[in-house]
């Protein structure tokens, strides 16, 4: 009797387990769709054992240029302090800031020029960008919203007003041998023709890029001791992140050898120790703009942790302008294959370049196709404030520095004053207050962008594949992390492209079906892939047509 009742009891609950069960897993499981794989939160830590720069998206910023807090014509710390929330306010749940996740701070230490870049002191900021407690407040503020900071580190030379120089002018000084100076002039010239021993009443000295910018001597192991004291000084006393290493290849001369010498290989092992030492997480980049080769010296483990990708820069905007996928795809595999893993620094334009935008004839569906390869590509990207908002410019130097455009208010928001260079063309419409509410602005693009990287692993940390696309109007590029596989296809052309197939050889996706999900553009339904069993697959047509301009960012999901 006692059986029977125990075989009723475990019948009537296989009943309802099967009549629940169902209904349960109905109701509880996860919906289909786009799901978020480790999303950065607060300051990036880094994913899949890449180092928290992997899961950066970085911001140039000339401080001169970027907002004026106090109406003197000049941006000052004090006014990115008030712009951190436009950067990135630390709320998920809003979608009004840019989203990156670090700050380079084009040179902040005391200068006789407008640009910084011959430094009078390297223990002390700019006055006219406010004080060091200005400064440490704004990188306070920063790490609070999940930002990092780097500064910008002149190590080759200094200004011809700097302290050191004066005395050395005196070949009887102790600092006479912190620069490079003969008796007599040498016999040759620059690596690019230019004039570089530059002649004075006690002799000739060292200048490689003008007369103003005296080259210290690295030989000289005092030099080494002074920017030893400078480098733990910012890392220790303000707390940033790490340093943009301006003319990084250029450090010591070997005679007619003047870039990517042994000696400045070698002072770079040293180098990379003591600062490590004390802060192992702070990152330098490296401006080292060569080939691929010259770059790898640099960053293959025992010198910096990154270094600019020139060619990829002019690679991207290029294929934006042409049309053309190959010039940017081509530059991306060979990145891809002769650096270092994702520890190469991609980006558009810098203070350096003619901006993307002018570049680029003023066509915003071509800059926003250009921020599509730039922000879904592997490496660390560096984006050059205001080219969210499409600021213009081209050289002389000043007209690729002018200050942001906040809003169509008088001097474009910057400041209360005349600033101290005027704002560029297009800055009545091209400007923050104007393109904020505007989905289809090219600020709106970015933010959207810089969103999904940071949402996305494989944006950020994934293996990245060239798919081959039977259109040359057609980027894609597949990105495969630890968890999650996406494949990014760009129409770069003015018109709709239909009839077109991708294909890729091989990758490391497990062989299967997957889903196709969109994470960014058109919405349509979206046709699975299926990957064989050497990760790779044929004549995929994820959309019969692909709209003008259009970025499809899609998630894979294996179909289990």
């Amino acid at each position: 009797m006692k059986k029977r009742f125990v075989y009723t009891i475990l019948a009537v609950l296989l009943v309802i387990a099967f009549i629940v069960g169902p209904i349960w897993y109905f109701l509880t499981r996860p919906e289909p769709g786009v799901k978020v794989v480790s999303p950065v939160m607060g300051l990036p830590q880094g994913t899949d054992g890449y180092p928290w720069w992997n899961d950066s998206v970085f911001y140039e910023i000339f401080v001169r240029s970027f907002n004026d807090s106090d109406g003197d014509g000049v941006g000052d710390f004090n006014g990115i302090t008030a712009k951190l929330d436009y950067l990135n306010d630390n709320n998920p749940e809003t979608t009004s800031d840019l989203g990156v996740t670090g700050i380079w701070l084009m040179p902040i230490n005391p200068s006789p020029s407008y640009h910084g870049y011959d430094v009078t002191d390297y223990l002390a900021v700019n006055p006219e960008y406010g004080t060091l407690d200005d400064f440490k407040n704004m990188v306070n503020e920063a790490h609070a919203r999940g930002i990092r900071v780097i500064i910008d580190l002149v190590l080759n030379h200094t200004s011809r007003d700097h302290a050191w120089f004066v005395a050395s002018r005196d070949p009887s000084s102790e600092y006479r041998d912190y620069y490079i100076w003969v008796d007599e002039k040498p016999n040759y010239n620059g690596p690019w023709g230019q004039k570089v021993w530059i002649a004075h009443s006690t002799g000739y000295y060292y200048a490689l890029f003008w007369e103003g910018m005296p080259d210290l001597n690295y030989t000289n192991p005092a030099v080494t001791d002074e920017m030893n004291a400078a480098i733990s000084f910012w890392l220790t006393e303000t707390g940033i992140d790490g340093f943009r290493l301006d003319a990084a290849r250029h450090l010591i001369e070997e005679g007619v050898l003047q870039e990517n010498t042994d000696s400045t290989h070698a002072w770079y092992e040293n180098f990379r120790p003591y600062y490590k030492a004390i802060n192992p997480d702070a990152v330098t980049v490296g401006e080292i703009w060569d080939d691929m080769n010259a770059i790898n010296e640099y960053i293959q483990g025992d010198e910096l942790d990154l270094a600019f990708q020139f060619g990829l820069a002019e690679a991207f905007v290029s294929s934006a302008n042409e049309s053309n996928a190959g010039t940017a795809l081509g530059e991306l595999k060979l990145s891809y294959k002769l650096l270092p893993s994702l520890q190469y620094a991609p980006f558009l334009t810098n203070h350096d370049q003619n901006r993307t935008l002018s570049q680029l004839g003023g066509d915003i569906n071509k800059a926003k196709v250009a921020a599509s390869m730039l922000l879904t590509a592997p490496g660390v990207p560096f984006l050059y404030y205001g080219e969210e908002v499409g600021l213009m410019g081209e050289k002389p130097d000043e007209d690729i520095r002018r200050p942001m455009q906040w809003s169509a208010d008088a001097h474009a928001g910057f400041s209360t004053d005349f600033p101290w260079r005027s704002p560029g063309e297009g800055w009545e419409t091209n400007n923050v207050a104007s393109e904020t509410d505007d989905p289809a602005s090219l600020l709106s693009h970015y933010r959207t962008l810089i969103r999904t990287r940071n949402d996305h692993a494989a944006l950020r940390v994934g293996d990245t594949y060239a798919v081959r696309a039977d259109n040359s109007a057609v980027y894609s590029i597949l990105r495969v992390s630890a968890e999650e596989v996406v494949l990014v296809v760009i129409n770069l052309s003015d018109a709709p492209v239909s009839g077109y197939s991708l294909s890729l050889e091989e990758s490391d996706v497990a062989p299967g079906m997957y889903r196709a999900f969109p994470i960014l553009g058109a919405l349509d339904e979206l046709t699975g892939l299926t990957f064989a069993e050497d990760g790779g697959f044929v004549d995929y047509i994820p959309l019969p047509e692909i709209p003008a301009y259009e970025t499809l960012i899609i998630q894979l999901q294996f179909n289990d």
